[in-house]
């Protein structure tokens, strides 16, 4: 049985990973803080071990623990003001101290979840300390990979959505505003079109990559349906689904065009899948699925 030790298990992509691999038989580690709101996994706390890396060693999991994965989820994206030091600490600096110390304790794998925000083409101004935080740590994993000192698999994820997401996201954000009947949301024009994947299909594309994981000591994967649509229809299509569920006609006004896109906003973005797709992986669910799951 392998030993897989995940960060960012309380949150969103994390808990949904956790239970994943706790119902396909991995032992499972988490690393957590002391003040960790663990309510999206509180009925399962007695199945993982975890450590508070706030008082105790980031070392301590691996001397006591045969850790042969690691699957890091935590982030922070700097939305709540954090300065540019706190982003570097949690998406920089942390993550190469976990680095360094599994290659250190000859972990087998560091699967890093990494976004579509990362490239070289896509920068949004309220996001650079993130992005150029999240890039640089891939920069030191490659460097790792190549000395042969583990294998380190990146994943890009594009528009994850699904059940229990946070609050302040885009999607649970504008369902609660449709459900509170709110006179009126300003939005863009909508014609930005983007990839949107369900949360359960992220994760298969987690597993179905480990039980693939032959290839190069560096590698990279797009997760995403391949697909895009516009945030216009998005927007009118869970609005419809949500009239339908509910047979009420919503009263609230879509201002579309009512606010301006952001500097350097792209038109189009989605994931090229094709390497994911070689492997056997394909998304299961479509947008009504996957939204009707969550209204």
């Amino acid at each position: 049985m392998k030993t897989i030790l995940l960060t960012g298990g309380t949150g969103f992509l994390g808990s949904n990973l956790l239970r994943k691999l706790l119902a396909e038989n991995y032992k499972i580690v988490i690393l957590k803080r002391t003040f960790s709101d663990t309510w999206r996994i509180h009925d399962i706390m007695d199945k993982v071990k975890y450590y508070d890396i706030d008082v105790t060693s980031l070392e301590k999991p691996f001397r006591e623990n045969k850790i042969n994965i690691v699957i890091h989820t935590a982030t922070n994206y700097g939305r709540q003001g954090q300065k540019t030091t706190e982003i570097l600490k949690d998406n920089l600096l942390f993550p190469l101290e976990l680095l360094e110390i599994s290659s250190f304790f000859n972990t087998d794998t560091f699967f890093n979840t990494d976004t579509f925000f990362n490239t070289d083409t896509l920068q949004y101004s309220y996001l650079n300390d993130y992005t150029l935080s999240k890039k640089q740590f891939v920069d030191w994993g490659k460097k790792f990979a190549k000395a042969g000192k583990l294998k380190f698999i990146n994943l890009k994820l594009e528009h994850l959505y699904g059940p229990l997401d946070d609050e302040n996201k885009f999607v649970p954000w504008l369902i609660n505003q449709l459900n509170n009947d709110v006179p009126e949301i300003k939005l863009t024009s909508g014609l930005q079109k983007r990839d949107f994947i369900y949360i359960e299909d992220v994760v298969s594309a987690y597993l179905q990559i480990m039980m693939s994981n032959t290839g190069d000591s560096f590698q990279e994967f797009e997760v995403g349906t391949g697909k895009s649509v516009r945030l216009k229809e998005f927007i009118l299509l869970i609005k419809k689904l949500m009239e339908e569920k509910t047979k009420h006609k919503l009263s609230t006004k879509l201002l579309f065009g009512a606010l301006p896109m952001r500097e350097g906003e792209p038109v189009e973005i989605k994931a090229d899948n094709l390497k994911l797709l070689s492997l056997g992986w394909k998304p299961k669910h479509n947008l009504i699925e996957g939204l009707q799951k969550i209204l």
